[in-house]
C-alpha cells in the first residue's frame, strides 16, 4: 500500500471538507497527523504552517517517522504574469529559491545551490508528467519561493523578469529541496489565488473556495497515479 505523505501549510480545511474525520490521527514531535486510509492508499496530512521552514521541517518528519512514499504538496500561490489568472491549476515543474544568496561569497547567481548545476530545482520529472497526462490543462510552471508574502504587482513582475517563475509562494524550495535531498518523490500541485495585480486582501477571499478546488484535482492525480502503478 502507497503511502503518501501530504503537506499543507494553510489549506487543511480543504482536506477536512473533502474526506471528514480520519481514519486515526498521530500526535508526535509536535505534529498532529491526520491519517486517510483508502484501499490502495494512505494519506498522512500534515499542516506544517507557513513558511520555508516550517515546510522543511513537516517534509522531512513525514519522511522520517512516517517513511512515505512520496510527498504531495497542494497550495495556494500568487501568479506573477497576467496569464496567470486567479483559479488557474499549476504542476510545479521547478522551483527557485530566491531568497538563497552566496553572491557575495562566491559570485553565484542569486538561488543557486552548490548541489545543482542552475539556480533551478527539480522537482519529480515522472509525476509531473504524469500529472500533465491525466490533466493537460495544468499549467507547467517555475515556482519562485521565499520567506515572504508578495503582495505587490512590481515585486511580482519582479519575479517573472528575473526568474521566469509564473507563480510565488513560501514552501515550494523546501519541500522540493528536502524531498531531493531523500530521494523520496513530490509531487506541487498549486491554484493561483491573487493574481498578478491583487493583493492579501484577495488571498484571504480566495482561500476556502480555491484550495477546495486545488485539492480535489490533486486528490484525482493521486488516485490515477496508484491506478496506473
Amino acid at each position: 500500500m502507497k503511502k503518501i505523505g501530504m503537506l499543507v501549510a494553510v489549506e487543511i480545511d480543504s482536506v477536512l471538507s473533502k474526506y471528514g474525520k480520519p481514519t486515526t490521527t498521530i500526535n508526535q514531535s509536535g505534529y498532529n497527523v491526520l491519517i486517510y486510509e483508502n484501499p490502495d492508499y494512505t494519506y498522512y496530512v500534515l499542516n506544517s504552517g507557513i513558511g520555508e521552514i516550517f515546510a522543511a521541517a513537516g517534509t522531512q518528519f513525514l519522511i522520517t517517522h512516517l517513511n512515505v512514499d512520496m510527498i504531495l504538496n497542494f497550495g495556494l500561490v500568487g501568479g506573477t504574469t497576467k496569464e496567470m489568472a486567479r483559479t488557474s491549476l499549476c504542476v510545479v515543474e521547478k522551483v527557485v529559491h530566491y531568497d538563497y544568496d552566496l553572491s557575495a561569497w562566491n559570485k553565484s547567481s542569486v538561488g543557486k545551490y552548490l548541489e545543482y548545476d542552475t539556480i533551478y530545482i527539480p522537482t519529480t520529472p515522472d509525476l509531473v508528467q504524469k500529472a500533465l497526462e491525466f490533466k493537460p490543462d495544468l499549467h507547467k510552471v517555475i515556482c519562485a519561493s521565499g520567506d515572504k508574502f508578495v503582495d505587490a504587482g512590481e515585486k511580482k513582475s519582479a519575479l517573472y523578469t528575473n526568474y521566469k517563475a509564473e507563480i510565488c509562494d513560501m514552501e515550494s524550495a523546501a519541500i522540493t529541496l528536502t524531498c531531493n535531498k531523500n530521494n523520496v518523490p513530490c509531487l506541487l500541485i498549486k491554484a493561483v489565488s491573487d493574481s498578478l495585480m491583487e493583493s492579501a486582501e484577495e488571498f484571504n477571499q480566495a482561500l476556502e473556495n480555491i484550495s477546495a478546488i486545488c485539492f480535489d484535482v490533486a486528490d484525482k492525480i493521486i488516485k490515477d497515479l496508484i491506478k496506473r502503478s
